[in-house]
């Protein structure tokens, strides 16, 4: 056994990693306070020793899913609710007391806490611009729908259903001078 010497990392050289915590705040906060609980979210992270990055202000959205969470001794169920996140950088070892403080945020509904790989690091995502860059009908007109309605499958399915009762009546046609023909026949026989 050969006796190596580690090198030993320098005492307060503690390599911060990148996180972004995102969080969804009480959609019973009101529209002026919900800046107010973004920032005790902030000052959390500041008082673990994070420094803060960039971040996206939280906006009300309808949730894809009801969230039950217990208020007031009663479970409470939310449709809806301001959701935001905000990146930062920080120690690992101090993650876990950050994220206890954020959970007793008691207008905070839910929140994940992602680290964050390089490429993430570099090519934030902004759901709300995202989410308003995409053309959403809200009023409808019946006159422009009725103007701008496309040709539907329906048309020459109808096209065809005349070609065919067409088809039909011909050959009943023929079939009925087939017959009297052979009526004749008959007859002068």
């Amino acid at each position: 056994m050969t006796d190596e010497v580690m090198p030993v990392a320098e005492a307060g050289e503690v390599e911060r990693s990148s996180y972004e915590l995102a969080f969804h705040v009480l959609p019973t906060v009101a529209e002026g306070e919900v800046a107010g609980v973004v920032e005790k979210i902030k000052t959390h992270i500041t008082n673990a020793g994070g420094s803060l990055g960039i971040e996206e202000a939280p906006e009300r959205i309808d949730l894809a899913y009801e969230i039950v969470k217990h208020l007031e001794g009663k479970n409470r169920r939310f449709t809806s609710a301001y959701f935001g996140w905000v990146r930062f950088t920080a120690e690992p070892g101090v993650i876990a007391d950050m994220i206890e403080e954020i959970e007793a945020e008691t207008n905070v509904l839910r929140h994940l806490l992602i680290k964050l790989t390089k490429v993430e690091e570099a090519h934030p995502f902004y759901y709300h611009e995202a989410l308003a860059s995409q053309k959403q009908v809200t009023d409808v007109e019946e006159s422009a729908v009725v103007a701008e309605a496309p040709k539907t499958e329906a048309a020459p399915a109808e096209e065809a259903a005349e070609t065919d009762a067409e088809a039909s009546t011909e050959e009943a046609a023929e079939e009925t001078e087939t017959a009297a023909e052979d009526t004749e026949a008959k007859d002068e026989a």
